[in-house]
């Protein structure tokens, strides 16, 4: 597609998410990153998505007001010519805050997805730690070698937590979090996950809570015992990470896998008059999501300031991006 200045094609614009108020969410999203969402609690905000659950909209440029669902029909170009995107976002973006304990549950794989829940897709995502209670946890995997009925018993008795591997958790830490694997956020922690673009998720055990309605949420045990690996897992180790230093910015890498490619970039250009330039190319699209400070992007004619928090859209081939300010990105590609 030729790109065309006067009407801001194959620009960056800024996304507005959608909220959900799951019980066990917190007040974060709104007193820390601003989201002003009318939502008590307010568990997630799903920053770049166009999942029909809980699609984005796009609030500047040419296509304000639009759905990026609806965007991207129209412009399947800026998806990128990475074979992975087959025409549709694939990927899903959001920030979590679990004021309290998420269900213990696991996703399936796309092969099972695709076979049992009319050919979605299956979940594997990313976890980067924004901030974390001084005791926060979480679960990931289990401690030894479990078979199915001792695992289906303990969560019958309300015993399974002590199968349950938990790690402590603080600012900064990755997890990986493949298929089938047991796993739970912790009270406590505040985090940006990285995702395919799926909804689908088992939920073994949820501590015999009511929502507000005064009902127990629906439990999937069969499902989730058919997908989960019992065997036990390793505790998570943090990579060891590189970073890559130009004028005025550091990337390095956290996350490589087949789904997605995750980079966190830190700009500071406050004392200097350098820009950090940026620009997504013909492959695949990006996706900058401020996790701090703050500063300005420009582009053609438009001068944008963005803040914590904020998520912005880059189609793939786009036009040249220039960044001022202090602040720190997860850089997100298909």
């Amino acid at each position: 597609m030729e790109k065309n200045s006067a009407t801001g094609l194959n620009s960056p614009f800024f996304l507005k998410p959608s909220a959900k108020d799951y019980l066990w969410g917190g007040r974060r999203l709104n007193d820390e990153f601003a989201k002003d969402i009318d939502m008590e609690p307010l568990a997630e905000t799903w920053e770049c998505s166009t999942h029909p659950d809980g699609p984005s909209f796009v609030v500047s440029g040419v296509y304000k007001g639009k759905t990026l669902t609806e965007v991207l029909k129209e412009h399947k170009e800026y998806l990128g010519t990475h074979p992975k995107s087959k025409g549709e976002l694939p990927i899903l973006i959001k920030f979590i805050d679990a004021g309290k304990d998420l269900s213990i549950q696991v996703h399936p794989d796309d092969a099972y997805a695709k076979k049992n829940e009319n050919g979605q897709l299956g979940k594997v995502e990313m976890w980067y730690v924004l901030d974390a209670d001084k005791d926060a946890k979480l679960v990931y995997g289990l401690r030894h070698d479990v078979d199915v009925d001792t695992l289906k018993k303990a969560v019958k008795n309300n015993t399974i937590e002590k199968y349950l591997q938990k790690v402590n958790v603080k600012r900064n830490d990755l997890f990986y979090i493949e298929a089938g694997l047991i796993h739970a956020i912790g009270e406590g922690v505040l985090l940006a996950e990285i995702q395919e673009n799926s909804n689908l998720t088992y939920r073994l055990y949820d501590y015999d809570r009511i929502d507000k309605k005064g009902n127990r949420r629906e439990l999937h045990i069969d499902k989730a015992l058919e997908v989960a690996n019992l065997k036990s897992s390793a505790e998570p180790k943090q990579p060891l990470r590189v970073l890559k230093y130009t004028v005025g910015c550091a990337s390095e890498l956290l996350c490589r896998c087949r789904y997605f490619e995750v980079y966190r970039m830190i700009i500071n250009t406050e004392r200097t008059k350098n820009m950090v330039e940026y620009r997504a190319d013909s492959v695949s699209f990006r996706v900058l999501l401020c996790i701090n400070g703050c500063g300005m992007i420009l582009f053609e004619k438009e001068k944008l300031p963005f803040f914590k928090g904020d998520c912005i859209f880059v189609p793939a081939e786009s036009t040249i991006v220039k960044i001022h300010g202090q602040a720190q990105f997860l850089d997100v590609r298909g």
